[in-house]
Formats: C-alpha cells, structure tokens, sequence
C-alpha cells in the first residue's frame, strides 16, 4: 500500500512538474533542435571531452542555427536553451532580456562574485556607471603610451625567436597584455615580460578560467554538492585565492598611497588615468566608494577579460597574418605609410590612421572571437520577428561564432578571411557582428581592447615578418583553425608561427 502511494504520488509530482513547464515543452517544439536529446542530461553529453570537443559542440550548435533561420534550441539537465545565431533575434533580447543565465552566472560568480559582467542587473546597472569613467575616449588616450611601451618590450623579445623555428607566440603575447592591464588597471608594473617573479599569476588566471570553462557546460558538475567533494576543486581554489592575494595586496598598496597623496579628495581629476584610481574616486571616494570586496570584484573582471581576451584577439589576428602574406604586406605597406623607416613610437594620433590593420582585426575577431557564446535569461514574453514568442525561464545562447559566420548576413564567402568587408561602409546590421556583445550590456572594454591590439600589432609587424609554422603545407594555410574553448575561444597548437626580422640592422627603442 505504501509503495502504491508513493508511485501515485510521484505520477502526480511528475505531472504537475510537466504541466508547470508546457510552455517550455512547446516552445522547444516550435523551435529545431538538437538531435540526441537523453533523459536526464539532456544535450548535455556534447559537452563532455576536451576543451577542443566543447568548441567543436558549440559550433555545431552555430551551424544547426544557421541552418533553421538563425535559431535552435536543446537541453542541459532541465534547462531549455535556445541557440541564436540571428542578427534580428539577438538585437531583440539583447534590449529586453539584461539578467544573464543564473546557473551559469552561479559559476562565475564563484570567482569574479558581482563584478560587473557577470552581475545580476541591479548590480551590474550602477557599477556600470561608475567604471564607465575609465572607458571614456580621452581617457584611454592617455594609455596609448604604455601600450605601445610594453609592446615595444613584446617586439624585442621577439627578436630571439627570428629565424628559429615554430613557437607559440601566445606565450609573449600574454604577457605583454598582463603587464599592460595591470599597469592601466592597478598602476602596478609586474613586468612578466622580462622577469618570472608573476609567472604564477598568468598560470593562476588561466588555470581558474579554464576550469571554470569546463564546469560551465557539464551540468553534472554544476551542483556545488558535488564540485566541491571533487580533486579539481582544490586545484581551481588554490589558483583563484593566489589571484585574490595578488590583487588584495594591491589594492591596500593602492588605498595607502591614495590616502597619503589625498587623491581621495579631489572631483573631475584629469590626472587619473589607471582604473583603481577612476573607480575609488567615480564611486565616491575611499570612505564613502567601492569596498575592498567590491574592488576586488572589479579588478579581477578586468583583469580576466583585459588580459586574456585581448591576448586572444592580438593572437589570433597574428596567426592569420603569418598565413595570408598579401594581407599582412598590405598592413606593412601601410604602417610604412604612417611610420616610414622610423621605429619611433606609436601615438594615439596613429591609431585612426591605421583603418587597414583594424579592418583586419575586425575580420580576426569574426571569424575567431575570443568570447564565442554570451548567456541570458527570459524573464517576461518575447516575441522574436520570426513570430516565436520565448517564454519565462527559456536560457538563451547568443552563439557569436555562428552569427559571425551566418552566410545569410555575411554572404557565400561567410567562412573567407576578407578583411575588405569591414572597409565597405557600415554593415547591413548592427547584431551581426558582436565580438563585444550587443547592447546596453555590450563590454565596455571594446575600445581599450582595440587600441592595445593596433598598437601591439603595429609594432610587431613593423619590425617583424610573421610566417606559419613549417610543418603546414601550403594548401592547409587557409584551412579554419583548430580552436578549443575554455571561456575564451583559443587555438589548440597555443598559437604556433614563425618570424623573421625585417630589418636586422635597426635598433629598438625600447
């Protein structure tokens, strides 16, 4: 009689439960999805693998979506996704859907807490508004000389790699970006580039990152029960707190020295420039601003996606100039135009000059952006223009490696590296390429990112011509990189190239 009670009881809960959620079930049977759907985890077995296995799931989601007019949808556990690929669609919810996927938020927030990307909307909104002051134009032209100085730094170093063989140009590249971000962010000067006293603090980031990554997209280890009786706990808290300390230790460096200069006491001080300082004074001051959590908060967003998605672009960008050698002479021929035989450095009055080397970014950023999938949430009815209508607790994917490659937007040649496309006047839609979201919750880092890449790029391929590795054969050079995901899109071979001076003669002024 009990066990009869029981199964009676569990028809009923599993009946309400259903019922509760019909609007999903129809919603998910409007849309085309995925195949191999199992009970329980869903889709969720796609994801299961390496690193290299996630982006090639993530990508046949992209593909899948293009394929039915821009949207598809699937499962992870219980949580209906729907995978857009869609100008028009993306444009929509990006206006009306602000809240980002609380199960996944949960994960970041592990580790960033309310920094400002991954925060929930009455968080994110006001926060903001304070870091926006950094992100102003005439402030980031006050950073143009310590990017071109640290990538002077990155392009001598360079010159022990000439003439050799393959390398991973990955490894000077991240470390140009951290010196960089933590001398704009933190007014600090680590100097990774020439010293291996902060080794351990890109291994410490990219190792929490890249964990993170993972668990993202494999419910079975979202339930913290579970994470967190697992090895790979213990590895991702003792990369992340040595992160913490890093920035703990700089952040009472930083109130003790603001304390001492009075710095808290000034308004509208045009002598800021580094982010710790525009966000202790933007946010009302030391007694009155940001707490050290809320700090650390901050910092670490900006570390994270200052640091590493930039490293991403510039790596990516570098890679497809060693492998179209007609571009790259375009992009020599016009940085000649600019900077003649000089090695003098790159100022900001350089940068909107350099319209080719950023159509060429641009393009790198298409075809390879660093952040290919971005995560929201549905609160209230959207009605998308294909007439769908996405319903209360639908998860969204705005699959940004598949809008990017949408040939519905970008034409037959969607898959062809063509930096011209961005030279052509304004593109037919503005969600079609998104390499920084879309929207008020768009990175307010674009504009920072680009104008480290311009300057980082320019002084590497003016004085260096990059080359593919020698093991690939001609007709494989254009072929799409092999990439792997790990929150960052990146490459699997760690960015592999030659170079060789151009001119052996010069001397750097670094």
């Amino acid at each position: 009689m009990i066990w009869q009670l029981l199964l009676v009881a569990c028809a009923l809960g599993t009946a309400y439960y259903r019922w509760s959620r019909r609007r999903l079930y129809k919603l998910a049977a409007e849309i085309p999805g995925l195949p191999d759907s199992y009970p329980v985890i869903g889709h969720g077995h796609i994801f299961a693998g390496s690193n290299e296995d996630i982006m090639q799931a993530l990508q046949k989601i992209g593909r899948i979506s293009n394929q039915h007019d821009g949207l598809t949808s699937f499962w992870l556990a219980n949580r209906l996704f729907v995978g857009m690929t869609d100008p028009a669609a993306i444009e929509v919810v990006s206006k009306s859907c602000l809240d980002k996927d609380e199960y996944i938020m949960k994960i970041l927030q592990t580790a960033t807490g309310n920094g400002s990307i991954f925060a929930p909307v009455n968080i994110w909104h006001p926060r903001r508004k304070i870091n926006a002051a950094f992100f102003s134009r005439k402030n980031l032209n006050q950073l143009v000389p310590v990017f071109d100085a640290q990538s002077s730094i990155m392009a001598d170093l360079l010159r022990t790699e000439a003439g050799g063989g393959d390398f991973p140009i990955w490894r000077y590249i991240t470390r140009f970006t951290v010196d960089t971000v933590c001398e704009t962010a933190l007014d600090t000067d680590v100097n990774t580039q020439k010293s291996s006293d902060y080794h351990y603090l890109l291994h410490a980031m990219e190792e929490f990152m890249q964990l993170q990554g993972k668990r993202i997209l494999q419910p079975w280890l979202h339930p913290d029960a579970i994470y967190k009786r697992l090895p790979v706990y213990k590895r991702y808290q003792y990369h992340l707190q040595r992160a913490y300390t890093f920035l703990e230790e700089n952040i009472q460096k930083k109130k003790e020295k603001v304390t001492e200069s009075g710095l808290n006491n000034f308004k509208n001080n045009n002598e800021l420039s580094n982010f710790i300082d525009v966000i202790i004074q933007s946010s009302g001051g030391l007694e009155k601003g940001y707490s050290d959590l809320e700090l650390r908060e901050e910092l670490l967003v900006f570390m994270v996606a200052g640091s590493d998605t930039s490293a991403t672009a510039i790596s990516f960008t570098a890679v497809l100039l060693s492998r179209y050698p007609d571009v790259q002479d375009k992009v020599y021929q016009e940085l000649q135009e600019v900077f003649g035989e000089s090695d003098r450095a790159v100022t900001v009055e350089d940068l909107p000059k350099l319209t080719y080397l950023e159509a060429v970014i641009k393009e790198s950023l298409r075809l390879y952006p660093p952040v290919p999938i971005v995560v929201r949430e549905v609160h209230e009815d959207t009605l998308l223009p294909s007439g769908i209508t996405l319903v209360d607790e639908t998860a969204l994917m705005f699959n940004i490696w598949g809008t990017h490659r949408n040939p519905a937007y970008w034409g037959p040649d969607a898959e062809e590296f063509r930096p011209e496309r961005f030279l052509q006047g304004p593109l037919p839609h503005p969600a079609m390429f998104v390499p920084f979201s879309h929207s008020v919750r768009n990175c307010l880092g674009a504009t920072y990112a680009m104008m480290s890449a311009k300057t980082a790029l320019a002084n590497v391929v003016r004085r260096h011509r990059l080359l593919p590795p020698a093991g690939v054969r001609a007709a494989d050079l254009q072929r799409p990189l092999p990439v792997k995901y790990d929150i960052m899109m990146k490459a699997v071979d760690n960015f592999m190239l030659r170079i060789e001076e151009r001119n052996q003669n010069k001397t750097l002024n670094v």
